[in-house]
């Protein structure tokens, strides 16, 4: 797939393919570990918004080319912005991952550092090897946690956790960030695609579009929420999903081994409020 819209520079440092419902995001730099440079700075929320309005797409992996997920800011970009100039921050674009209404699952295949850990731990879900190493670094260059990273990290591992890893920008690997709870899943380097593959395909093939789109939702606000709201937001939601198109047609006389066969979720995007637009009403 191609995207229009990007520049031939973007299209090439971050590509999508798509089968059977699965759509593969990499970052496509592996001479540089993918670290990321102005072309991928576009080519990154460009390529995740393709695949959120794209209705092939239940699922969408996060993925990098060769030895390495992303390295962080490459180099050359960093010591180009030494001079005191102001720099324009991307804003919300780095984590459009967390407003899109599909599972989206971090393959972490090799160094993840700096906004390359941005990008993992916005995304839903996370695979990696033993072997692959995950760093903060901004200590050590003298910046802070940019991109809402103190709050993304803080979230999985915990406060003091948190500020160790960004105090000490030291490198960690894989098997520690799983039990950190960075990492979700662990798998030997040469199944760690395949394996987070068949796990897409099987939310494909047995879990509701519209469902995973909602409660991806739920669970995204309820860590910002009490209790109560969250109450009060499922009782709103669960209302029109009882009501809604998946349930009604397909949910409701499902036979235990039975293999369901929804429709796409709607276009659109995760914000503040309950997202019933994204529930369809029965026929």
């Amino acid at each position: 797939m191609t995207g229009a819209r990007l520049s031939a520079a973007a299209a090439e440092a971050v590509t999508l393919t798509v089968e059977d419902g699965v759509g593969i995001i990499t970052l496509n730099r592996p001479d540089r570990l993918n670290a990321m440079d102005p072309a991928m700075q576009e080519g990154l929320p460009a390529r995740l918004h393709q695949a959120a309005d794209d209705d092939e797409i239940r699922v969408i992996l996060l993925t990098g080319a060769g030895r390495g997920f992303c390295a962080g800011a490459d180099l050359e970009v960093l010591s180009g912005l030494g001079d005191g100039d102001k720099v324009e921050m991307p804003g919300r674009e780095f984590l459009v991952a967390r407003t899109i209404a599909k599972p989206v699952i971090g393959v972490v295949n090799g160094a993840c550092a700096g906004i390359g850990l941005v990008f993992a731990l916005a995304c839903d879900l996370r695979f990696s090897t033993r072997e692959a190493k995950f760093g903060t670094g901004f200590a050590r260059r003298g910046l802070v946690a940019e991109q809402g990273l103190a709050w993304l990290l803080s979230s999985l591992v915990g406060h003091s956790r948190a500020l160790d890893l960004l105090f000490t920008s030291r490198v960690i690997t894989g098997e520690e960030a799983h039990a950190l709870g960075m990492v979700d899943q662990l798998h030997d380097e040469a199944d760690l695609l395949p394996a987070a593959i068949r796990y897409a395909r099987n939310l494909v093939e047995n879990s509701s579009a519209v469902s995973m789109g909602v409660i991806k939702w739920q669970a995204q606000r309820a860590q910002e929420s009490t209790l109560w709201e969250a109450l009060d937001d499922a009782d709103e939601i669960t209302t029109r999903s009882l009501a809604g198109r998946d349930f009604v047609t397909t949910g409701a006389t499902l036979a235990r081994d039975a293999r369901p066969e929804y429709l796409p979720i709607p276009q659109g995007r995760l914000g503040e409020k309950p997202p019933v637009e994204l529930i369809p009403p029965a026929p």
